[in-house]
């Protein structure tokens, strides 16, 4: 069991720390959640994605009655879940002006606490508090909540930067119309090339040097590598979880089969099917890839192709060969598709169309990404267009490229060719 005074001594310190030396925070855009109904919200996501900033927004903008609380902090080791039973008397002790009041408590990295749901459930219901929790952990995600918090959750899934937040955080003003039709658009574009190359983790965002991105990005890597895959999952067949590690993540907007890759590696160092496909699964429970499943109303149809993947930032992405660029700007697509809250496909009859994506209105629509129209590529392009939409039966779809734009009629159907980044700059809550 904690002692008060330690749990005083981190509440003061965080509180002194947030308010003082945190400077400005980018308000993540999309992140909304009911204030006036009693719901634990949950920020869940990959490590480094910004879920902890977001808390610290979240207590300036609650400053008078916040406690900020990280369960990654060494001083919390012995905490316990009867510590959370102390955590309001010690909090009240002191600000006891706050007596009666709806406090506002903003636990980070809960899900090291065992039984931390039974807490968050009561403090909500029963005590009027607001609970905001985060985690980079899998038991963070919606379908892995215990039983106690089913129903009772509201949860944000957290990504990196999207390229509006990423311009914020380079002090640009994305209100201004000059960043798309005046002089200013060669400097976005600029920014938009090195958020493509670099991603948009919002520390990597904050550099200018190009070896400090490196490095930093490099760092990242080799955490999640041991603390989300080797020390979570206790993993300990290491050559297999190299190579996969490196397959799927030069593998990036492209099609991956685990039976394939089987069949590739199984001479080379020993391992079972049923492993493989487990480490695979840890890959996908920490958050760090996503797999887009084929378009079919056959759930055994979208299982058995192999899924396209994409790393939940483009600074991971392992670059190969001289195509990077067309597959960089497919994989921020995705990113901003799965930001907009879009259920994702891909199209593959005997012709591919990149996406097809389903809102939230249950409305589908038909996707391509190229870095460009070229005689090589045009045709094949526009006709995978063509014939997703001719399947969706709908009159409508959209190439997105590097550049290029126009509008054109194709078979009936109506052809938008937009820039990536002009789409992402004009994007909306």
């Amino acid at each position: 069991m904690i002692s008060k005074h330690i749990l005083k001594e981190i509440i003061t310190t965080n509180e002194e720390f947030i308010l003082k030396h945190t400077g400005d925070i980018v308000a993540r855009e999309g992140v909304l959640f009911p204030e006036t109904v009693r719901k634990v919200v949950v920020f869940y996501g990959a490590r480094r994605s910004g879920k902890t900033f977001i808390l610290y927004d979240l207590f300036k903008k609650y400053r008078d009655v916040s406690l900020y609380l990280d369960f990654e902090d060494e001083r919390l080791l012995d905490f316990e879940i009867k510590d959370f039973r102390a955590l309001k008397d010690v909090f009240l002790e002191l600000k006891p002006h706050l007596s009666g009041k709806r406090l506002a408590f903003l636990l980070d990295e809960v899900q090291n606490i065992g039984g931390w749901e039974r807490f968050c459930r009561r403090a909500v219901e029963r005590e009027n508090t607001m609970i905001f929790v985060s985690g980079s952990s899998s038991k963070m995600m919606p379908a892995e909540f215990q039983t106690e918090l089913r129903g009772r959750a509201w949860s944000v899934e957290v990504l990196p930067f999207s390229f509006r937040e990423y311009l914020i955080a380079k002090h640009v003003d994305i209100k201004d119309k000059n960043l798309i039709y005046g002089p200013r658009k060669a400097i976005v574009k600029k920014y938009f090339s090195e958020y493509m190359k670099w991603g948009g983790f919002p520390e990597v965002s904050l550099l200018e040097s190009e070896f400090e991105i490196k490095k930093l990005l490099k760092e990242y890597i080799t955490a999640m590598y041991f603390r989300d895959l080797v020390e979570r999952y206790k993993i300990t067949n290491i050559p297999l979880l190299d190579s996969l590690t490196d397959r799927l993540f030069s593998s990036f907007s492209m099609k991956f089969s685990v039976t394939a890759f089987h069949k590739q590696y199984r001479g080379r160092f020993p391992f079972s099917k049923d492993l493989l496909f487990r480490y695979y699964r840890h890959f996908l429970q920490s958050m760090l890839i996503f797999e887009v499943r084929k378009f079919s109303e056959s759930t055994y149809k979208r299982m058995r192709n192999p899924a396209k993947i994409y790393p939940v930032d483009t600074g991971l992405c392992r670059r190969t060969t001289s195509l990077d660029q067309g597959r960089l700007l497919e994989n921020l697509v995705f990113l901003e598709l799965k930001r907009k809250g879009q259920e994702i496909f891909y199209f593959d009859e005997n012709i591919e169309c990149d996406f097809i994506a389903r809102d939230e209105n249950d409305r589908l629509s038909a996707v391509q990404v190229s870095l460009e129209l070229n005689e090589k590529n045009r045709e094949r392009e526009i006709n995978g267009l063509i014939k997703a939409c001719k399947w969706l039966v709908t009159n409508e779809g959209i190439i997105f490229t590097w550049d290029d734009e126009e509008t054109f009629g194709a078979e009936g159907i109506d052809i938008k060719v937009i820039p990536v980044w002009k789409w992402l700059i004009e994007l909306k809550d």
